[in-house]
């Protein structure tokens, strides 16, 4: 059976899928995913409800993730209903056209024209399909990565739907991310008049003096495949309101995107470093939304890159830049690559996609099924 992404990006539009609400998306898919035989399963991990379909059986099993939960729409600003799903011309109007509604419509219409043309496809098909993306990432894919790898699910390779293009469908595919690290320093000093520092330990000198160890040179000068890591010192905070006290402490926030020659633990490792030897009398607090990661290229990235210069008649960038996806848990499990829509509208107000583009990149992913499943 043949299937127009659009009626099913409209109809998931229309579901007002703010993190972690689901409003009725997943029920669209499933009504959508049935008929081309897909067995659904709904897993609910506190808040979240996450939709697996499958189909199929044997080698390769190719996944494609994706999530309906969006961000807010806003207050104001809007020329359409961002969640009335309206074509205007010729574009696709509302929250989640680009990110990335549109982009989940258009794999499971690719399913159903790959289906038609070829009935015995060999081996499985799987979406995984969240509604926390946008949110804390914590009850969403990871969780739903956990349940397949216990079901003896784990995909072999799998496409990320998130708008990846920049200037033309198919001009980019995201074969990596950077990790993201935040860190909170807070250096002790001992408070005093300030009209007599040596009766006190200054802790606003010793943490400028380890800020600027650790702004002073770069951390790297980036890899063959990820520019070079960058530590942002985000906020400084005394909090301070007399003019003649030394405080008692001084707080710093700090953010690192790192690429493949770091981790959090050696990221950590340097803080404490500079610490111990220009503010001993600190507390360090370290999180991290995601190590980075790189699927090299190889078999997979090949068909997704034949799948782009068959359909789109351009050769795409091998890219590993923007913040974090999903794509960061799932490159845990198995090779990873992010293939979307043009995402210049995404998050904005009146967000939208061409509704020619959102058919072409049906027929791309149509291409990558095939040149994946072989």
């Amino acid at each position: 059976m043949t299937l127009d992404p659009l009626p099913l990006a409209q109809a998931l539009i229309r579901c007002r899928s703010v993190t972690p609400a689901d409003d009725g998306a997943l029920a669209v898919l499933e009504a959508a995913l049935a008929p081309l035989g897909f067995a659904c399963h709904r897993l609910r991990f506190g808040a979240v409800e996450n939709l697996f379909a499958i189909r199929g059986q044997g080698a390769p099993h190719l996944m494609f993730a994706g999530h309906t939960d969006v961000v807010p729409a806003g207050d104001a600003g809007w020329s359409v209903d961002p969640f009335g799903g309206e074509v205007r011309d010729g574009r696709l109007m509302g929250r989640g056209a680009t990110d990335m509604k549109g982009g989940v419509a258009a794999w499971v219409a690719a399913v159903a024209t790959v289906l038609d043309r070829r009935p015995g496809l060999p081996g499985m098909l799987s979406l995984l399909i969240t509604g926390d993306e946008e949110g804390p990432a914590v009850d969403g894919t990871v969780k739903v990565l956990g349940w397949l790898a216990a079901q003896d699910l784990v995909p072999d390779c799998c496409v990320v739907g998130e708008p990846t293009s920049k200037v033309a469908l198919g001009d980019t595919i995201k074969v990596g991310r950077r990790g993201s690290l935040n860190a909170a320093i807070t250096v002790h000093g001992t408070q005093g008049h300030s009209a007599y520092p040596q009766r006190a330990d200054n802790p606003v000198h010793r943490l400028v003096r380890a800020l600027a160890a650790l702004t002073a040179e770069p951390l790297d000068q980036g890899t063959a495949f990820f520019e070079p890591s960058t530590l942002q010192v985000t906020s400084v905070d005394v909090g301070n309101p007399a003019t003649n006290v030394i405080p008692p402490s001084a707080t710093a926030r700090l953010n690192i995107r790192f690429n493949d020659r770091h981790t959090e633990a050696s990221l950590t490792a340097l803080l404490r470093d500079v610490l111990a030897r220009e503010a001993p009398r600190h507390t360090l607090e370290v999180s991290c939304s995601g190590e980075s990661f790189l699927t090299r290229p190889g078999p997979f990235v090949a068909a997704l890159e034949r799948a782009v210069q068959a359909e789109c008649g351009l050769a795409p960038k091998l890219d590993t830049g923007g913040g974090t996806s999903d794509a960061r848990f799932i490159a845990r499990h198995c090779p990873v690559a992010e293939l979307g829509a043009v995402g210049a509208t995404m998050h904005q107000v009146d967000e939208s996609t061409p509704v020619a583009e959102l058919r072409a990149l049906a027929r791309l992913y149509a291409r990558v099924i095939e040149e994946v499943q072989g």
